[in-house]
């Protein structure tokens, strides 16, 4: 019996979602193993069950930390289908609550809002109850600046009501932390802390200083494709030669290494870094100048489970937030990053535009590609492939991770035992594509 007979048919059952059998082929080593089943990329149910699973359980990154840099300011973001708000109190400490008033559920704030409001107060458009920066329910009303009108204020006044205790009405904590440039938040109340995800990827990228780095360009695509696509994508290089001509210039095969140490998280790293091709490349601002001689040289590509893309170079660091909204259609927010060393020079602002359209190329060819395997990975007579051991180790390694998370096993992957896997050893270095 061939290993595609052994695949389970088409569609799948809730019930199967869940069962280990399901996921065999895709459990066995990386140079046996076949690829996770079709229907976790189109099945209603699947995406159902991870955004509860997975999404509601584990550490989610949200946005940047430079976006929440006063007390006050947020960012309004949703997380398995649940709205929260993530602020700064005014001790400067990171906040999160569910969007939910504590009265009759109203969402209290709009998706686009940056800042809670006036005298940073999270007011209630709806009957006006009002909460501090730390969750607390200031009135409900009547309270000190409260917007009711001139004259009605016994009409309002709810000192008298019994059995009631405005202390009890905070708004719903959410847990939030903070890495580099990136904030995190957990709808799981017994979250573990987020180190437990991250590994060793602080330790990695110690010497970046990311809290430094602040937000230059942005943009958002609209993605006919499950997010777990664009991240196996964005972990391989199988694919570089026939979707990407510009970026297999600067990013030669024979320069791959596989990144990755225990943590959620799939890791790789081209060095030495090429230099731009007339397609364009990694070049357009200066480096970072504490980096030692391997980070100066290297670019680091992470993908943080579940799905956060992470591509640091000595100059500056692209991130690709996805947020499924659907099996088969995922909201991506990308953003450029750049260190304040590597602005320091008078030309950065050029230099900045060429790397912001490097990466809308690449990103664009990746996501046409992506949007292509969405179309083909709907037909039921597609059953799943095999992996390529050679190129398809992280991706293997991801695809573990939702079956554990969907078998309700936590567990963290452990990482190679060097601290970077040469990942093509019988191509010349620095030769090849």
């Amino acid at each position: 019996m061939s290993d595609h007979d052994q695949l389970p048919a088409r569609p799948l059952s809730r019930e199967q979602f869940t069962d280990a059998c399901t996921y065999r082929q895709t459990r066995l080593p990386v140079e046996q193993a076949s690829t996770l089943i079709p229907d976790a990329y189109t099945s209603p149910e699947f995406h159902a069950l991870e955004q509860e699973k997975i999404f509601a359980t584990g550490w989610i990154a949200v946005g940047c930390t430079s976006d929440l840099d006063r007390p006050g300011a947020c960012l309004v973001t949703e997380v398995a289908g649940r709205s929260v708000i993530v602020t700064r109190n005014r001790h400067g400490r990171l906040r999160a609550f569910h969007n939910v008033c504590r009265h009759r559920a109203t969402a209290l704030l709009d998706p686009d809002a940056r800042h809670v409001g006036r005298h940073d107060r999270i007011r209630c458009p709806y009957h006006g109850w009002a909460y501090d920066l730390d969750g607390a329910c200031l009135g409900t009303p009547l309270f000190e600046g409260s917007d009711v009108p001139p004259g009605q204020e016994g009409i309002f006044d709810t000192s008298a009501a019994r059995a009631f205790d405005r202390a009890d009405f905070g708004l719903l904590e959410v847990a939030v932390d903070s890495w580099g440039f990136l904030v995190f938040v957990c709808l799981d109340p017994r979250a573990v802390p987020l180190a437990h995800q991250l590994g060793d990827l602080p330790s990695r990228f110690a010497a970046y200083q990311l809290d430094r780095w602040v937000p230059r360009r942005r943009r958002e695509y609209q993605v006919a494709a499950n997010y777990k696509l664009v991240a196996e994508n964005f972990m391989e290089y199988y694919h570089l030669p026939w979707v990407h001509p510009e970026l297999s210039r600067v990013s030669k095969m024979s320069d791959h290494y596989r990144w990755q140490g225990p943590g959620m998280y799939t890791g790789m790293c081209t060095t030495p870094i090429s230099r731009n091709t007339d397609g364009g490349g990694w070049d357009g601002l200066a480096p970072v100048a504490a980096l030692g001689e391997q980070d100066a040289a290297s670019g680091r590509f992470i993908w943080l489970f579940p799905n956060t893309a992470l591509a640091v170079l000595p100059n500056h660091a692209f991130l690709m937030l996805n947020r499924p909204v659907g099996p088969g259609r995922t909201i991506e927010q990308t953003v450029l990053l750049a260190h304040p060393d590597s602005e320091s020079t008078p030309d950065a602002a050029a230099g900045l535009d060429q790397l912001e359209k490097f990466w809308d190329l690449v990103n664009r060819q990746d996501l046409e590609i992506v949007e292509r395997v969405q179309r083909g990975i709907e037909n039921p007579a597609y059953r799943g492939g095999r992996m390529c051991y050679r190129f398809e180790e992280p991706v293997h390694r991801f695809q573990n991770m939702i079956i554990d998370r969907m078998l309700d096993i936590d567990r963290v992957p452990e990482g190679d035992d060097a601290t970077m896997t040469r990942m093509f050893p019988d191509l010349p270095h620095g030769r090849g594509r």
